[in-house]
């Protein structure tokens, strides 16, 4: 059962707007933002800024986070977990190193926070990045980056049950990780699954449509029909809706394959609309067209 105190999923649409137009960025106006909190389990919390949908797991064992967002919003997250607990935050699990999941890293690296991600993100916030949508991303200085790295996969006890941190394979970038509760049976996605349209697959950073897909399968059978998903983007969601949108991205590359079978050049490829149903023809969706299809190029 999925039960909500406060929602706002207009963030969530906002934050798609930075990830096709990352400019945008510049006129974010972080004062105004607001965080609601999501109870999900009993002692599992979703929070909604703008940036990536934050989990939070609180309990005996002190205060355990999914993702940060913006640096400015820091003071604003920390403010709505101390309504929810005393603790501070011990752990905070970056589910990829992009800057909507990652910003406040310093900051909560600076109170004391351990930071753990797959070993891919940690060398991705490393060094300077340029993301597919040609926002460039500085690197973190030290007490930002994770300290704890995995590859395929590790566990930690924590609250109470044990947490398990996936990598279900390059998806939406090369260091991805998801995050599940099982005896809550909670998981947090990142971006691999979000609740918008098309995702934003970062190609230039290990990214890749066909990896997604077949991450999406790892991540569905790792699950099951009565888990509750914390996407990286957008509400609560089930396994269904995880497999319809994975569907969608079946449908949208096998008409790209087709395309590429035919011979047909970007332009005439964007002339078919492989995208129809599922996106708007608009510029960034010829842009996301474009990058899958030069994936099969």
């Amino acid at each position: 059962m999925i039960r909500k105190n406060k929602s706002n999923n207009r963030s969530n649409l906002a934050l798609l707007a930075f990830l096709v137009l990352p400019s945008l960025l510049v006129a974010q106006d972080f004062d105004a933002v607001q965080i609601t909190t999501t109870q999900v389990q009993d002692n599992i919390y979703m929070l909604q800024g703008s940036g990536g949908n934050i989990g939070v797991s609180i309990g005996a064992d002190g205060t355990l986070i999914i993702d940060d967002q913006f640096a400015p919003l820091t003071a604003k997250i920390t403010a709505a977990i101390a309504e929810l607990t005393d603790k501070p935050v011990t752990f905070v699990f970056n589910s990829h190193f992009h800057y909507d999941h990652t910003d406040s890293n310093e900051n909560f690296g600076r109170a004391g926070a351990y930071i753990v991600a797959q070993d891919n993100s940690r060398k991705r916030m490393e060094t300077t990045q340029v993301l597919a949508n040609g926002r460039v991303q500085e690197a973190y200085d030290e007490v930002g980056l994770p300290k704890i790295t995995f590859f395929d996969a590790m566990r930690f006890y924590f609250n109470g049950e044990p947490v398990d941190v996936v990598n279900t394979g390059n998806g939406h970038t090369d260091g991805d990780a998801q995050i599940y509760f099982r005896e809550a049976n909670v998981i947090h996605t990142g971006d691999m699954f979000v609740r918008y349209g098309l995702p934003f697959i970062d190609q230039n950073n290990g990214g890749n449509l066909d990896g997604m897909i077949d991450a999406l399968m790892n991540l569905a059978s790792l699950i099951d029909d009565d888990t509750i998903i914390i996407p990286g983007h957008g509400q609560l969601s089930t396994r269904n809706d995880l497999l319809d949108y994975r569907a969608m991205l079946v449908v949208v590359r096998g008409n790209l394959v087709r395309a590429k079978v035919q011979g047909l050049s970007v332009a005439e490829m964007l002339a078919t609309e492989p995208a129809t149903g599922y996106a708007p023809a608009n510029a960034g969706t010829a842009d996301w067209l474009t990058r899958a299809y030069n994936e099969y190029r």
